[in-house]
């Protein structure tokens, strides 16, 4: 799940100045979990935008944002109606707001969110950061735990030493994620893997723009 948020309402209206038509799109997928991109938040977003002064050409929620074969088929659908739009606003995460870029050629595709990271739902309206993206995936040895993330230092091969009753050095208010590990390692059995010396990522892995084609 990309976790979203939204933008201040200034940073919205300065990205908008200068233009008088917008089309709206949303996300059903992760920006309506995260209640910054569904359709309420959307509709939400028109009134205020109308509230400005602003005409409001269309509005669509896509499933998702970032699937370029629906944007393009929305972008044909609408086309006379993109033609009429000076910018379309976004409520998705980064990648959704530049594959409508790619999908639909508009001049100005602006984003209403930011994007913060890929996290798990643990409940509504709470969300915790679990993977990287790194590309090498550590957690077959680190008891399901990625370090990577938990750790405040990201460290690969164990705790710095540093942490005390349990909690992180960097920030007290956190479990150290190697004491987590550990504790995990212990009730599965794996504790070997904690003598274990493992070599850096392969960091090349994490080169940009990637690109995966099956």
């Amino acid at each position: 799940m990309i976790i979203t948020e939204k933008r201040s309402r200034k940073q919205i209206f300065n990205s908008l100045k200068g233009n008088k038509t917008v089309f709206l799109i949303g996300c059903a997928q992760c920006a309506t979990v995260c209640k910054t991109g569904g359709e309420d938040q959307v509709d939400e977003m028109e009134s205020d935008l109308r509230k400005e002064g602003l005409k409001i050409t269309g509005k669509a929620i896509l499933d998702p944002a970032c699937h370029l074969v629906k944007v393009k088929q929305l972008f044909h659908k609408n086309k006379e109606t993109f033609k009429q739009t000076d910018a379309v606003l976004v409520l998705a995460c980064g990648d959704g707001a530049q594959v409508i870029k790619d999908g639909t050629k508009a001049e100005r595709v602006l984003p209403a969110l930011e994007t913060l990271f890929l996290g798990e739902v643990e409940r509504a309206g709470h969300f915790t950061q679990k993977c990287i993206l790194c590309g090498d995936c550590i957690i077959d040895r680190t008891g399901t735990i990625c370090s990577l993330t938990v750790c405040s230092k990201g460290l690969l091969n164990g705790p710095c030493g540093g942490s005390k009753n349990e909690k992180c050095e960097v920030d007290k208010e956190k479990d150290c994620g190697w004491i987590l590990i550990y504790k995990s390692l212990k009730e599965s059995g794996d504790l070997d893997n904690m003598r274990k010396i493992y070599k850096p990522l392969d960091y090349s892995k994490q080169l940009k723009p990637q690109k995966i084609i099956l």
